[in-house]
């Protein structure tokens, strides 16, 4: 298991960050070779299911993921608070993402992630840590630019 943490600011309003971190098919837009499906109705809160299926035919695996806690910003500077637990076979863990307020108007982003792949020996952690943090760190910046 690895645990990893990503800190960004956007110019963006809190409400309209915590759209574009939480509409969970766009994330199947912004990682490769990746297409997520929300397996719940709408709205998005805690119980939402979604899973996230990577790769390609036979050498694909999904993330499955529960929403277990779901608090979105709110307009007196409250900060927004998703977490997701990890309840695939292949991948573990869990992610918590939190928009709270900027600098300068701006929206502040702190995604934190434990995963883990039961398959890899432990002493592939640093150059999974290492993986996770830019491919989730570029998914995170392509989804605060665009809309």
């Amino acid at each position: 298991m690895v645990t990893f943490l990503l800190e960004r600011t956007a110019p963006l309003p809190r409400a309209e960050t915590w759209r574009r971190l939480t509409e969970w098919p766009r994330h199947g837009a912004v990682v490769p070779l990746t297409r997520v499906t929300v397996e719940t109705p709408e709205p998005t809160g805690e119980g939402t299911v979604f899973v996230a299926r990577t790769g390609l035919g036979p050498l694909a695996f999904d993330d499955r993921m529960e929403v277990t806690a779901w608090r979105p910003p709110t307009d007196d500077d409250e900060s927004g608070f998703c977490r997701l637990e990890k309840r695939g076979r292949v991948v573990t863990g869990w992610a918590e993402i939190e928009v709270g307020p900027g600098p300068g108007g701006r929206s502040r982003v702190v995604w934190r992630e434990e995963l883990g792949f039961g398959f890899l020996p432990g002493v592939l952690d640093p150059v999974v840590r290492r993986v996770a943090r830019y491919v989730f760190g570029r998914a995170v910046n392509r989804l605060l630019r665009t809309a």
